[in-house]
């Protein structure tokens, strides 16, 4: 009989991948360094090849060999953990491991609210989180890192299936003293010569914001970008410009006193979707579909 390499040699393979140092990836796996060198050694051993180039200090380098066994590796572990995932839901939904990532613009404002909704409906549910730009998120999903995702539409998700959690309208962000703050409605064509502070490339709410007013091009400050949210609102608040601001964030971050107001905009107001997405391959779609029911449900209460 053919020997063939154990999930555990593949692992400690793939996270010397992922880590490019043994201490490291040893760590990653909650094992010693020894015991992970001697586990690669033994999957060598195993395929008659050299995986990992060895004599440098500074940084792991996989063989060309080693790299197309990794990509392999790595869909061998996404099948079994998918095979202990399809037992664990048949026992029970929604219980043990499950990897959720979420944009930066969506968890801190949605999450505090539904996450003891999802605990108190099932309470065996180990949710751990990862809070990241969208790219990195799907990128995240098709490697198996993560199990599903909530993030904002339009967005091209590619072969990922979704549901639709809901609508998140859109405001303008702008300071206690700003003119248009004597308003109750505001505009499209009001913000054609105003300053639009925006979030860095990358984040989602950025093309939002500028797909939001159509027909009515907004006058982006390129030279004055934020990497989150919070800072885009701090700024606002210290007259660098006004912004476009998700209704969810309305309560955290243009309450009363920040010295910035929130003004919706004339109908249709514009807005964002939110989406539960995952790998369409996934043996948890049901799990997904429970989910997806929670969370809608404190969306549109929110």
């Amino acid at each position: 009989m053919k020997l063939i390499p154990t999930l555990r040699q593949l692992q400690y393979l793939v996270a010397v991948a992922d880590h490019r140092h043994f201490g490291r990836a040893a760590d990653s796996c909650f094992v010693t360094q020894s015991t992970l060198s001697s586990g690669i050694q033994d999957l060598e051993s195993v395929l008659d090849c050299r995986l990992i180039e060895r004599g440098t200090r500074r940084q792991v380098m996989l063989t060309p060999l080693g790299e197309d066994i990794v990509e392999r590796a790595r869909a061998l572990l996404r099948d079994a953990e998918a095979l202990a995932d399809v037992a664990e839901s048949g026992r029970r939904p929604l219980a043990g491991r499950l990897r959720l990532g979420v944009i930066p613009t969506i968890g801190p404002y949605f999450l505090p609210r539904v996450l003891p909704a999802v605990r108190e409906a099932y309470p065996d549910l180990k949710l751990y989180l990862r809070e990241d730009q969208t790219a990195r998120l799907i990128d995240g999903l098709h490697g198996g890192r993560l199990d599903c995702g909530v993030l904002a539409t339009p967005y091209d998700i590619g072969d990922l299936s979704s549901l639709d959690l809901g609508v998140d309208h859109l405001l303008v962000a702008m300071p206690a003293q700003h003119p248009l703050a004597a308003r109750t409605r505001i505009a499209p064509a009001d913000l054609e010569t105003e300053d639009m502070l925006m979030l860095e490339d990358g984040h989602c709410l950025r093309e939002h914001s500028l797909d939001a007013c159509s027909g009515h091009p907004l006058k982006a400050n390129e030279a004055v970008q934020a990497t989150s949210l919070g800072t885009l609102v701090q700024m606002v608040a210290n007259g660098l410009g006004i912004t476009l601001i998700p209704e969810m964030a309305v309560p955290t971050e243009a309450y009363q006193g920040s010295g910035v107001i929130a003004r919706r905009f004339d109908l249709p107001e514009p807005s964002r979707g939110i989406a539960l997405v995952w790998r369409s391959s996934s043996p948890r779609k049901k799990e997904f579909e429970l989910l997806a029911e929670v969370l809608r449900t404190h969306l549109s209460g929110g």
